[in-house]
């Protein structure tokens, strides 16, 4: 049989006629299950005059069993342990790993399946160098531990996990660092499967003739056993997520720094235009659930994973990452860095550098400088940061001026500490925006509206190549200024500098549609849900452009696809009542509304129905709703008490509340060339008058 390593025959000339006595070089770790694999690595090693010591074989009769373990590990030059379900469950591989690892002993993983690891092997094998069985194929995998344990044979210095650092020195293409971060509650995916069905194989024939299954058969049998719906998946060629790193440290309150590692990372990835990166809420939608990676890749219609782990005492800080094939399940490359604090940025690009090697991106002539531009060297400035962005997200998911206080709180304390840091500006100015939007009074909201816009200036000044500056920006001259024409350029800027940020795509859809662009706002929508599939609000986007020009059907189908992430959600439910207004569903909305089942805010409510029962004649209990709608928001809907009135008929009351908007600086006027609820007097005279002093961009 060809193509295998032949353990009969074994080395020629470097064979030894008794390999496993004296010192051995190799100590072998496995689970009794895993006795033929085990022995067969044994037969591959011996055969190339490499000495193992492996039990119950090298034991000495009468001698304790422990002492003869420890004495062995001790005495060896390196240890290679067979890592499956079976040993990942067994307390005595788990305890000569750890020995293996005390005496800084290199450890060369022949992975076997998919296992998740514990806790304690997950630390201890983070520096291992590792193969996969099942992704390699027999020959290639027995080939590469050989060459592994020569080049740990014949280094000069047997160092140990704490003295390795930088890029690792490997005898081989596919070996890696066994990252800490594999997580524990992932399930066995379809590779593991086939892992198993591939040793399965081999100890068979081991036990027939101890000849390997050739390359070919292999490749046969894993045909066989791949499921048809594997072949359906066909992601882009150039795609990831990143998923939120494991926090290693001990301490919940840890998770906003690896959180924010994860996404600074997967923002810098995301500013490669040969890469398309899933957005950082779909990409975090999956933690702390029991996902495989497989699942995931699915999902977000990605063709590798980049996942890893954060564990920070006190100064220093120890992240480790890995590259997955999505679609096979293995692993392309990994890597642990240990650096300072201050140094945690210089990882951030050298972790995305080395992704978009990996994956054959081409890099811009800027290089390093176009990952992580507007960036920071100061420790203490990116920690506050890091803080403001989980603060900052989780007060637009919990809707809560409170918190958006508190994230502004870290940006103010960021840019005190570094005035130059660009991106906790921009951080800021979207801080400041989002505070102003719980803000009652408008004294105090014109104030901080202002600041957002100074603020957002000082990120451009600071980063011209910031796209996420420019977003800022522009965001911040529609809401200080009502400027629409002089956002216009910004969100250009932002397009054109980050367009593979699914936050930029969306908000440049948004500002396409208050144009009335609503082709190039329907494509730019449509590519945000293609970057962020598990992100409700990128869907309700989608939908809201497409009722805004009229396109119905197509809204309708967005919006079923919206409900399938949140069926119960807020967003779904006013989203739809605005969508059966529109397209005229006038009974069907009078239902929706009126339920007590559909989960809408009282001002909300009201605001439907005041549009409903006008349409169907109920004119009187209109009116309530309008009152109760206006007793609730105050003058702050301007904007919405004049579309009712258009929508009513009464063009007076109409004009008189654009006017009263336009006083306020109503940002909702932005929306005026496209809300259908202004179609019945869109061509008035003193509308039009209204509409040309916002100086809308052609």
């Amino acid at each position: 049989m060809s193509g295998g390593i032949d353990v009969a025959e074994g080395g020629g000339e470097e064979q030894t006629t008794d390999a496993h006595t004296g010192t051995p070089d190799i100590f072998i770790s496995y689970a009794s299950q895993d006795a033929a694999v085990a022995n067969a690595v044994v037969a591959a090693l011996e055969g190339k005059g490499i000495k193992c010591w492996i039990a119950p074989r090298d034991v000495t009769p009468g001698a304790l069993y422990a002492d003869e373990i420890i004495r062995s590990i001790n005495g060896a030059k390196a240890l290679v342990v067979v890592l499956s379900k079976s040993a990942v469950a067994s307390p005595h591989v788990g305890k000569e790993v750890e020995r293996a690892s005390s005496k800084r002993r290199p450890i060369i993983t022949l992975r076997t399946d998919t296992t998740p690891l514990t806790n304690a092997l997950e630390y201890f094998l983070s520096e291992s160098q590792w193969v996969d069985l099942a992704g390699d194929g027999t020959e290639v995998a027995f080939a590469k531990i050989v060459n592994a344990v020569r080049a740990d044979l014949t280094a000069d210095n047997v160092v140990g996990p704490s003295h390795r650092g930088g890029t690792p020195q490997t005898a081989f293409d596919r070996s890696s660092r066994l990252p800490v971060g594999v997580q524990p509650n992932r399930r066995v995916s379809r590779p593991a499967v086939v892992s198993m069905i591939v040793i399965a194989l081999v100890v068979g024939y081991v036990a027939v003739d101890r000849l390997w299954l050739s390359k070919h058969e292999t490749v046969e049998k894993l045909k066989a056993v791949a499921p048809a719906a594997a072949s359906s998946f066909n992601p882009p060629l150039h795609s990831i997520a990143v998923l939120p790193f494991v926090n290693m440290s001990g301490d919940a309150k840890q998770d906003y720094f690896s959180d924010g590692i994860s996404e600074e990372l997967l923002d810098s990835l995301s500013r490669l235009n040969d890469l398309q990166v899933a957005a950082r809420t779909s990409s975090f939608s999956f933690k702390g659930q029991n996902v495989d990676v497989s699942t995931i890749a699915h999902k977000l219609n990605v063709g590798t994973i980049l996942e890893g782990s954060v564990r920070r005492a006190g100064k220093t800080v120890r992240i480790t990452v890995q590259l997955i094939d999505a679609v096979s399940g293995f692993h392309i490359w990994s890597e642990t860095y240990d650096r300072t604090l201050s140094d945690i940025l210089k990882v951030q690009t050298e972790v995305a550098t080395s992704v978009a090697q990996k994956l054959k991106i081409q890099m811009s002539a800027y290089g390093s400088e176009q990952l992580a531009p507007g960036s920071t060297n100061n420790a203490e400035a990116y920690d506050a940061y890091l803080r403001g962005v989980q603060l900052y997200t989780k007060a637009h998911i919990d809707q809560s001026g409170v918190i958006a206080r508190s994230s502004l709180e870290e940006f103010d304390r960021a840019v005190s500490l570094d005035s130059e840091f660009a991106q906790a500006y921009a951080k800021r100015a979207d801080g400041l925006l989002q505070v102003a939007q719980w803000e009652h009074d408008q004294g105090a909201r014109e104030i901080e509206r202002a600041q957002a816009l100074t603020a957002a200036q000082q990120a451009v000044a600071l980063a011209p190549a910031l796209g996420e500056a420019h977003l800022s920006l522009g965001s911040a001259r529609l809401d200080a200024l009502l400027d629409i024409a002089s956002a216009a350029p910004e969100f250009d800027r932002a397009l054109l500098l980050a367009p593979g940020s699914a936050r930029v795509q969306a908000e440049s859809a948004n500002f396409a549609y208050i144009l009335g662009h609503f082709d190039s706002a329907v494509r730019a929508a449509r590519r945000a849900v293609i970057l962020d599939p598990q992100n409700i609000s990128a869907h309700i986007d989608l939908t809201d452009i497409l009722t805004g020009a009229r396109r119905f059907d197509e809204a309708r189908v967005a919006l079923e696809d919206a409900s399938i992430l949140h069926p119960a959600s807020r967003l779904i439910a006013g989203t739809k009542a605005n969508l059966l207004l529109a397209s005229g569903q006038i009974d069907s909305a009078v239902k929706h509304c009126e339920s007590p089942n559909t989960p809408l805010d009282q001002w909300a409510r009201s605001a439907c129905l005041a549009l409903a029962y006008n349409a169907s004649g109920r004119r009187i209990e209109a009116e309530r709703e309008l009152e109760t709608f206006q007793s609730i928001e105050g003058e702050s809907s301007a904007v919405f008490y004049a579309g009712t009135y258009a929508q009513w008929g009464n063009l007076k009351a109409a004009l008189k509340w654009l006017s009263t908007a336009e006083r306020l600086r109503d940002p909702g006027l932005m929306w005026l060339r496209v809300s259908w609820e202004f179609d019945p007097i869109r061509n008035n005279p003193e509308f039009r008058a209204i509409e040309a002093r916002l100086k809308f961009p052609r």
